[in-house]
């Protein structure tokens, strides 16, 4: 009897994995924490690492051209902070264009006017900080 409940649950639960593996790809909802995604002006702070549009970032998050990273990726100083756009932060309203992983920058950037301070984890600067 022992062993029948056993294989009962086991297969229960395995047949709970299969329907939640196929219902997690209805959702289209990724998050890769392996690599940093390759975004032209780099990416979002926080899950689901979506691309940040030009604009959203300012000058100090790169180097060379290249951006330095954010979230899980960034291994840099211990006390950095950078200026962000939240006019183009989506978690803060923002609906314009968002550029594909692996797009390459346009030309011509746009001039940068951010308003706040963020660590690579998307946490604001303390207070008085700029």
């Amino acid at each position: 009897m022992k062993i029948l409940l056993r294989l009962g649950i086991l297969t229960f639960s395995f047949g709970i994995f299969i329907a939640g593996s196929h219902l997690a790809k209805a959702g289209q909802v990724s998050i890769n924490i392996g690599r940093p995604p390759v975004c032209p002006y780099g990416y979002y702070e926080v899950p689901p690492y979506n691309c940040a549009p030009d604009g959203y970032y300012g000058p100090e998050w790169f180097v060379g051209g290249a951006f330095i990273g954010a979230g899980p990726w960034y291994h840099g100083q211990p006390h950095f902070y950078g200026h962000v756009d939240h006019d183009f932060d989506y978690r803060k309203g923002y609906h314009g264009p968002i550029p594909r992983r692996g797009e390459h920058p346009m030309e011509q950037r746009r001039e940068f006017h951010g308003q706040a301070m963020h660590d690579p984890r998307g946490h604001e600067a303390p207070r008085g900080r700029r």
